[in-house]
């Protein structure tokens, strides 16, 4: 298995992987990640400055992937939004769940994000989700008490962050 940088062939391959894991998990369609106006086009999205998506590739199929990207505050004033980036987007297919690799790519994209200045990291995800949650918890991620992000994910009600300097 090769973890890599998204390409724009790629697409297609990783909208079908985080619309499959919905379906599988019978998640909420409406106010998450399945319902981004962005996802069929993450290459494209992934180009912007200090931004980076990575995927998992096995056997030249895309199984799984997740990116960093600056986070858009709820409320600028209280936080420098030029410290703070959000992982997006981490979901893999069964397969290759259980293998490390989720933890592999997280430490890619915290080390993408040390890099380009950011100093918090911020996810959210769903209640039920709970094996990304102790991952997550692993990797030195902490719950706070609500959303920093306007991110549109109205069904996410779990929320963490994690100092990365």
């Amino acid at each position: 298995m090769l973890i890599r940088e998204i390409q724009q062939n790629d697409n297609a391959s990783i909208a079908k992987v985080i619309r499959d894991i919905f379906y599988e998990l019978n998640a909420p369609k409406v106010g998450t990640a399945y319902a981004d106006p962005i996802l069929d086009t993450l290459y494209e999205v992934y180009q912007e400055p200090r931004s980076i998506y990575y995927v998992v590739e096995h056997d030249g199929k895309v199984v799984g992937g997740c990116g960093v990207a600056p986070l858009e505050m709820l409320n600028p004033v209280q936080q420098d939004n030029t410290k703070v980036c959000e992982l997006q987007k981490m979901y893999f297919a069964p397969e290759i769940r259980g293998t490390g690799f989720a933890e592999k790519i997280i430490e890619k994209c915290l080390e993408c994000a040390r890099n380009q200045g950011f100093e918090l990291c911020y996810l959210e995800t769903l209640s039920f989700m709970t094996a990304a949650q102790k991952l997550y918890k692993r990797m030195g991620f902490e719950h706070i008490d609500g959303p920093m992000g306007n991110t549109g994910h109205s069904s996410c009600e779990v929320w963490m962050t994690k100092k990365i300097v």
